[in-house]
């Protein structure tokens, strides 16, 4: 029996003061959208540099809806990388068009900015990069490729709240930005997410989208001109967001500090791949994602089995999506992207949350060399 507290690959952290400011809010009354809300639109647009924030329910809704607002539709073509979460393709679906892969970087593990022009057509109309684990595309390359062929840039910047692009905080610049406040990220609303937006005329339709479509009149009434969601987010949730928006910087800086020992601890000789170093400290560290030896990509299940016999939670993110049921009847095959494959089948992530205490990395650094003697 192993006497130490289980360790989550993540948990997050809420204090006792936001715990208090969500009570005050189920006190209130007002539990829907808000002046939470708006007070939590109002402190993102400020620390985005004045761009209009809109609140949703989910990351997943904001990348959809924005998809929406660029009137992007059946016929249309979306590029965006196999190696992210499946809802980044699966928005591109729900609005009739069709998600086209672009290998992985094997450096950066995001999308390879030198392969997307060969994946142009001319029903192509926006990319959608993926910020994997919290490390930004690089952001000079993406935006002139988008420019030289006029091209909208849904940023999946789900993962990377906090993060920056040479001294630029990530949403402060750049077309339509979209994040997510799920549970497992590094800024939480339990469940939420935002775009970040041009002007105030997007932000105008953005609202309609996200709510029925409705217009609000002077006189009391309303009017539908168009079809919209249910995306709202609940003040329940902004009050949450709040209280990590006070607290997100130190996070950041907590989970570089993480990082830094992951890699100063890790023993070199087993044969594992490291994250990329970001000696810029472009990223925000939301996930320490090693991939397994070659040799045992096949027993990544068996790798997961012995370091939770040890108290350690391990997480996968993510597998290689065009290879799901789903993509395979649209087409694709194994062999198709080999990178983002490799990668999918090697990746395993390893907790790292601002909780946790540096002695706490030594320990995940413990098992994994006893898991891998185990297996080997």
């Amino acid at each position: 029996m192993n006497a130490l507290p289980f360790l989550p690959f993540t948990r997050p952290s809420i204090d006792e003061r936001t715990i208090a400011e969500v009570g005050d809010v189920l006190r209130s009354g007002w539990i829907t959208t808000g002046p939470k809300c708006q007070a939590l639109e109002a402190a993102l647009s400020e620390r985005l540099g004045g761009r209009p924030v809109r609140l949703v329910n989910s990351g997943t809704a904001s990348l959809e809806l924005a998809l929406r607002l660029c009137g992007i539709g059946p016929g249309d073509e979306v590029i965006t990388t196999p190696l992210s979460w499946v809802a980044t393709a699966n928005v591109v679906l729900a609005v009739g068009a069709t998600p086209v892969f672009v290998d992985a970087d094997a450096a950066t593990r995001n999308i390879d900015l030198e392969r997307i022009e060969a994946a142009l057509t001319p029903r192509t109309r926006a990319l959608i990069p993926v910020d994997l684990a919290g490390l930004p595309v690089d952001r000079d390359r993406l935006y002139a490729l988008a420019r030289r062929h006029s091209l909208r840039v849904v940023e999946d910047a789900a993962q990377s709240f906090g993060a920056h692009w040479h001294g630029r905080e990530i949403g402060s610049f750049g077309d339509l930005v979209s994040f997510s406040f799920h549970a497992n990220k590094n800024f939480t609303s339990a469940e939420g997410g935002c775009l970040v937006l041009n002007n105030d005329e997007e932000a105008r339709a953005f609202e309609k989208l996200r709510l029925q479509g409705v217009t609000r009149l002077p006189d009391g009434g309303l009017e539908v001109e168009a079809w919209g969601a249910k995306a709202n987010l609940t003040d329940v949730a902004a009050a949450i967001g709040l209280g990590q928006l006070r607290q997100v910087d130190d996070f950041s800086a907590r989970r570089r500090v993480l990082a830094r020992r992951y890699f100063a601890r890790w023993d070199a000789s087993l044969g594992f791949e490291l994250p990329p170093v970001d000696p810029e400290n472009h990223g925000n560290w939301h996930m320490f994602q090693p991939l397994l030896p070659r040799s045992l990509a096949a027993r990544r299940g068996d790798f997961i089995a012995a370091m939770k016999a040890q108290g350690i939670g391990v997480g996968v993110h993510y597998p290689a999506m065009h290879l799901f049921s789903l993509f395979r009847a649209r087409g694709h095959a194994a062999g198709d992207f080999p990178v983002a494959e490799d990668i999918g089948a090697r990746t395993v992530t390893l907790p790292l949350f601002p909780a946790m205490a540096d002695a706490d990395v030594d320990r995940v650094c413990a098992a994994v060399t006893a898991a891998v003697a185990a297996l080997r």
